[in-house]
């Protein structure tokens, strides 16, 4: 039985899931800068976020006026296949989106750990509270890069963790990670937890489910605000 409240919006296929994101996203951003006349948005990289990078970075936005930056990165150089700055460098900063000011994780160092520092300097000056932060999942539940058994998942995970951001080592992370931590992320005016396909949604239930933390980090998101908007498609 789900004790967890989220918002579910249910879409098609991944075209349409990614054209209401990309709107949805656009009117946090259009609204931020209305009101404050500048507006930040990180998003998440992997595969899944893809087409709705490709459809925002059309939006009609100032983009000259919003800064984007990532959820999480991995401790590798933009040079890497497995970077999600290059990712949102080829997909999102194109076209009207190439106005926007980039600010990347990755700071170059020899660790997340050496390296946090100035990672943590570079995002200072991002409008806050975020106007709109998308995340995604893994199978194993994680989000950004809380990962079950994490050396540091409880300081990341903690909802009055004073870091903005914070390194993450764990096995099934692969490289060694930085991550923003829970009380940046779910202070954004719009935080969207975007998923697709059946695993995924069957991981989202046991998630709203009663259980530890720790086992299904991605329940830190959905206790920490509830109800959390999901956009899913099959």
């Amino acid at each position: 039985m789900s004790t967890t409240p989220i918002a579910l919006n249910t879409y098609d296929d991944s075209a349409g899931l990614a054209r209401a994101l990309a709107a949805h996203v656009a009117e946090a951003l259009r609204g931020r800068i209305a009101r404050d006349g500048s507006a930040s948005l990180a998003v998440s990289g992997g595969r899944t976020p893809v087409a709705f990078f490709e459809m925002l970075s059309g939006a009609p936005i100032d983009w000259s006026r919003v800064a984007v930056t990532l959820v999480d990165e991995r401790w590798v150089p933009e040079t890497s296949e497995r970077s999600n700055a290059a990712l949102v460098r080829r997909h999102l900063l194109q076209g009207p989106a190439s106005a926007a000011r980039f600010v990347p994780l990755y700071a170059g160092a020899a660790t997340p750990e050496d390296g946090l520092a100035a990672a943590t300097a570079s995002v200072a000056a991002l409008p806050a509270p975020f106007a709109a932060v998308v995340l995604g999942m893994g199978d194993d539940g994680h989000t950004a890069s809380f990962f079950p058994g994490a050396e540091t998942l409880a300081a990341a995970i903690d909802p009055s963790a004073p870091e903005a951001l914070i390194a993450v080592r764990a096995d099934a992370a692969g490289e060694p990670r930085i991550t923003f931590t829970l009380p940046r992320l779910v202070s954004a005016d719009t935080l969207v937890l975007h998923i697709e396909g059946m695993t995924k949604r069957a991981v989202l239930e046991r998630a709203c489910a009663s259980g530890p933390v720790e086992d299904l980090p991605v329940r830190a998101i959905l206790r920490a605000r509830a109800p959390v908007d999901v956009m899913w498609c099959p």
